[in-house]
């Protein structure tokens, strides 16, 4: 359940109970409600949690020489959309997919792979590896350079689905594209996986340091950013209780 929604839903249960014998609560319900709500869209509590999550690995250094392969993982395109519409519909995180055409331009030996099915239920044969591919392919990158993976629901699936998919050999070097924020889970998931990645974060929600107490709008930054931090901790803490990580929040590996 997305973190705001829930806010949204306390607040209509809070309204409920007023009208009942236990108004109280009800009152003492909706004032905590507001009082998140409040936090959530006018504090900096959104950058609070999500800066440690995006500065948790720096800019992907190049003078270590090319990669052997370009991993990018789905999260970019609203398959449902994109079936209703029979066009590719990118909601969110475009950087995602406009990276790669910048590393597959520099490193032309590369292999690039995309990896990215579809958890929903409106279109459930709908993958976004197949509605990504054109996308990349208008970026420049050569249909046959693409190596896709259409079965993952998930950042789970995606490591453990690519890895036989791409069969990385000893000392080969593969970058891992996504979202600055969802860099740590990332890493975590492929390292317990077996895949050695190297991270190429994309797609910043804040320029650093100096964000980290600047205050947002209602309904703008301060709930976006507030709701993707903690649905990324939220998963972070899941995933390692389910031993999919080896560690809370993974960080940068130990030469």
């Amino acid at each position: 359940m997305v973190p705001i929604n829930l806010l949204v839903e306390l607040g209509i249960v809070s309204v409920v109970l007023m009208a009942t014998r236990v108004a109280g609560l009800g009152r003492k319900l909706a004032a905590t409600t507001l009082i998140l709500l409040a936090l959530a869209a006018f504090s900096p509590l959104g950058n609070l949690l999500l800066y440690p999550l995006e500065s948790r690995f720096p800019a992907w250094d190049p003078s270590r020489g090319a990669p052997d392969g370009i991993i990018v993982l789905g999260g970019s395109v609203d398959t449902d959309l994109s079936a209703a519409h029979h066009t590719p519909v990118v909601s969110h995180a475009a950087d995602r997919l406009l990276a790669p055409a910048e590393l597959a331009r520099r490193y032309p030996n590369a292999r690039i792979v995309f990896t990215g099915g579809s958890a929903n239920l409106i279109a459930p044969g709908a993958r976004e590896a197949d509605y990504s591919a054109p996308i990349l392919e208008n970026t420049g990158i050569p249909r046959e350079r693409l190596i896709l993976e259409r079965e993952s629901r998930n950042t789970y699936e995606n490591a453990i689905f690519t890895k036989p998919l791409v069969a990385p050999k000893p000392g080969e070097r593969w970058l891992l594209v996504t979202s600055a924020y969802h860099m740590p889970r990332s890493i975590g998931i492929f390292r317990k996986a077996g895949f050695d990645v190297e991270a190429y974060p994309v797609d910043w929600r804040m320029g650093g340091r100096d964000d980290l107490f600047s205050f947002t709008n209602f309904g703008a930054d301060g709930l976006g950013r507030t709701d993707t931090a903690v649905r990324e901790w939220i998963g972070l803490v899941s995933y390692r209780l389910m031993g999919r990580t080896s560690e809370l929040l993974p960080g940068p590996a130990k030469d």
